[in-house]
C-alpha cells in the first residue's frame, strides 16, 4: 500500500506539521514501512488465539485504602483567600 502525496500533505495539515518537498518522498517511505508492518501483523492467523491484556496476565498489587494523615481541612482554608461550604473558592477559567 503506498501513501500519495496528497494523503501526506492532508496529514501534515491535520498534525500541524511543516513537511517540505525536500522531506516528503522520506516521510513516504517510512509511512509505507509502517503499513506494511501492519500489513503482516495483519497477516497472522490468529484462530484459536485467547485475547489478553497483559502477556504475562500479571495482577497488580493493590494497597488498603487506609487514611494515614489527619483531616487538616479547616487549617488550610484559614490561609485560603475564598471558600465556601468547605469548599475552596477559584476564580473561573472556562466561559
Amino acid at each position: 500500500m503506498s501513501i500519495e502525496r496528497k494523503e501526506i500533505e492532508k496529514l501534515a495539515t491535520l498534525s500541524r506539521i511543516a513537511i517540505n518537498d525536500e522531506t516528503i518522498n522520506e516521510v513516504s517511505q517510512r509511512l509505507d514501512s509502517v503499513l506494511q508492518l501492519v500489513d503482516q501483523l495483519q497477516a497472522v492467523d490468529t484462530t484459536g488465539v485467547e485475547a489478553m491484556s497483559h502477556p504475562m496476565q500479571a495482577t497488580q498489587r493493590l494497597r488498603e485504602d487506609e487514611v494515614s494523615e489527619i483531616n487538616q481541612r479547616e487549617a488550610l482554608q484559614a490561609i485560603a483567600p475564598d471558600t465556601e461550604e468547605g469548599l475552596f473558592l477559584v476564580p473561573k477559567v472556562i466561559e
